[in-house]
């Protein structure tokens, strides 16, 4: 479709004429909060989840957004109904709305709503990966930004760090450490490694976005038995690993090839856990 329709704060428009308001604070300062999301088959993967982590980084921003949860999903069903897409990405994002005022937040905020989205190839088993090879990655310089500053858990618009850690790294994937010099995540997505069969997360106690996908990938390993660990881990940790790969909604699974001059093989954990994932969308979407 050469011109999409989105959902901007009421209205289904073309993108061509889908736009904010130059005083809407999502635009000015970052001062919004988003859910990225795939739809299976017209299904949003994940709804439920999805919508509650929008509702605690409204929480955390400390607005409501004012939407019940079928009044959000009808709102994402229609965007994609309106495009006549199935398989689709879907960004979701609920700013706390246009303001003239100063920096300080509106006492009575009106949120705007906007859904994006755009054609994706069908998941499930048999379905067609997004990404075309397993990523390279490069743990950056990019100090993640501690908890006590701004929670990792929000999900914002305010994506500066992972840009600035992206535009350090020709690789895929920019890896982020947090001041103690651990492990945290990628600028878009959470890590994954596996160590003579055990499977590698760092723990959410630090700096990391509780990722959806992250989320099943955890049940999915306990369900097939695979032996879990999170905890702190340093870069080196990550090099004596035998797998590596990364999770979010748009990649799903994508295995690592490469992180920095250290290769690693796409392995059998990351193979099950790929089928795992793909029978989880199969049987509950399709």
């Amino acid at each position: 479709m050469d011109d999409p329709v989105f959902y901007v704060d009421g209205d289904l428009r073309p993108a061509s004429e889908a736009t904010v308001s130059v005083r809407d604070r999502g635009f000015k300062y970052g001062d919004a909060a988003f859910e990225t999301l795939r739809a299976y088959g017209g299904d949003p993967f994940a709804w439920d989840r999805h919508f509650e982590r929008l509702t605690r980084t409204c929480e955390c921003l400390g607005f409501d957004h004012g939407f019940e949860r079928s009044e959000l999903r009808a709102i994402v069903d229609d965007t994609l109904a309106a495009n006549d897409f199935s398989e689709a990405y879907v960004r979701l994002s609920v700013t706390r709305g246009s303001h003239g005022g100063k920096l300080a937040p509106p006492a009575d905020p009106d949120p705007t709503v906007v859904v994006i989205v755009s054609e994706l190839p069908r998941g499930g088993l048999g379905g067609t990966e997004v990404w075309d090879a397993p990523a390279s990655a490069e743990v950056v310089e990019r100090v993640r930004i501690p908890d006590e500053s701004l929670p990792a858990a929000a999900k914002t618009h305010n994506y500066l760090q992972g840009i600035l850690a992206r535009g350090e790294t020709d690789a895929d994937e920019a890896l982020m450490v947090d001041s103690e010099g651990l492990l945290t995540e990628g600028a878009t997505s959470n890590l994954f490694f596996c160590v003579d069969g055990t499977l590698k997360t760092p723990s959410l106690e630090g700096p990391i976005l509780p990722g959806i996908t992250r989320a099943v990938l955890l049940e999915l390993a306990e369900e097939s038995g695979i032996p879990v660990e999170t905890g702190s881990y340093a870069p080196e940790d990550l090099r004596q690993g035998d797998e590596v790969f990364l999770t979010n909604s748009t990649w799903e699974v994508r295995p690592v090839s490469r992180v920095g001059e250290t290769e690693y093989e796409v392995g059998p954990i990351t193979d099950e856990l790929v089928e795992a994932f793909d029978a989880r969308v199969e049987d509950r979407h399709y």
